[in-house]
């Protein structure tokens, strides 16, 4: 029964997030696009600078996650062991 509520809990965040997000967002405006294009076709660093500094803002949630992800595997892949008549007995 809990894993019903949960799910539904779940669910009902999922739908309220999708409604409320707005249907379309732009990445970038047209003149930062344009600048970005015209510098670096003419040698200028400013557009390499905005490109390096976009690849920056797409890696950092990726790492985060992947900090998570491997937190998370050295937490639940450690041996248990428990403790009967102080033998310890290895579950894993």
């Amino acid at each position: 029964m809990n894993t019903i509520k949960r799910f539904w809990y779940v669910v009902v965040v999922a739908v309220v997030m999708s409604v409320g997000s707005p249907n379309v967002a732009h990445a970038q405006c047209a003149m930062c696009s344009l600048t970005a294009e015209n510098a670096t076709q003419n040698g200028n660093s400013q557009g390499k600078g905005l490109n390096k500094g976009i690849l920056f803002l797409l890696a950092i949630p990726y790492l985060a996650a992947a900090g998570i992800g491997i937190l998370w595997y050295k937490r639940y892949r450690s041996k248990k062991t428990v403790n009967v008549d102080n033998d310890p007995i290895v579950l894993n």
